[in-house]
Parts: C-alpha cells; structure tokens; sequence
C-alpha cells in the first residue's frame, strides 16, 4: 500500500479513502473494548498524523506543525472519534442486554476491589466523550437512544 499512499499523481482525496478503507480497519480492531487513557489517545493522534506525513512526504526534520500537515491534506483528526462512536455503538448494544457483559461494563460485579490504583473503565471513557457528568447519565443516555458526542 505504500506504493499507492506515497504516489503522488493519485489526489490527497483518493489516498486517504485508501488509508480508511485499508489501513484503519486494521489499526481499530477491536477498539469497542478498548480504554483509551491520554496516553493512549497522544499515541493513536500520533499515529494518525505519521499516516498523513507519510502520504504527503513530509519529513519529521521538514518543521511543519500537524496543523499545516491537516490543512495541506484537507482533513481533520478523525481517529479519535471514530473510535469513541464505535465505543459508545458497542456500550449501547451491551447495555441492551442484561448479560455477564452488561454487568461487567457498569462495574456492578460483587466481591473486593484489587489493591492499588483502580483500573480506567470503559464507561468513564464515554461519560467523558458524552459529556455527561455522571455514568448513569450517560447509561440512560444509550438506553433512551439519545446518542451525543462529536
């Protein structure tokens, strides 16, 4: 794919539907399940925009901000969203059905606590993205259908 990415009679249009159709799938396999913490969002941005400069050919030493790097390939960071959309389409699902996942999702396991700092869930990812100020409110949100987000 690297042949028809970097070529650059092909439109900056074009060469991205390549990537999306080709390479992101890939990259976002199996991203319902995923916690996404700040690192790992700086690392997936980062990986987003390393895709852009390798279509454009913009080298790292060539000081051009990501901003330049998005107007010169006429699109936004996408990534991000994309996942939380998938994200916030699987918690519905989930929520839908009042299975092991259902439980495991909103955290209404019995039994203790492991020691040290608690783990991110999946559900305080989304709250953040919804917006929403509390999880229940975002629980209610998926379960009336009421979707917000960017």
């Amino acid at each position: 794919m690297k042949t028809v990415l970097t070529n650059k009679n092909i439109s900056i249009r074009t060469r991205r539907r390549a990537l999306e159709c080709y390479i992101e799938p890939i990259l976002m396999y199996g991203c319902e399940a995923w916690t996404i913490s700040k690192q790992t969002q700086k690392k997936l941005e980062a990986t987003e925009m390393w895709f852009l400069r390798r279509m454009l050919r913009i080298s790292w030493t060539a000081k051009k901000t990501n901003d330049t790097v998005l107007e010169e390939a006429h699109t936004t960071r996408l990534l991000i969203s994309k996942i939380r959309k998938r994200q916030a389409t699987f918690f519905g699902h989930v929520m839908r059905r009042e299975k092991l996942e259902n439980l495991v999702t909103t955290g209404m396991l019995e039994g203790k606590r492991s020691r040290g700092k608690q783990r991110e869930k999946l559900i305080e990812g989304l709250t953040d993205w919804l917006k929403a100020g509390k999880s229940l409110e975002a629980i209610e949100a998926q379960r009336t259908g009421k979707s917000g987000g960017p």
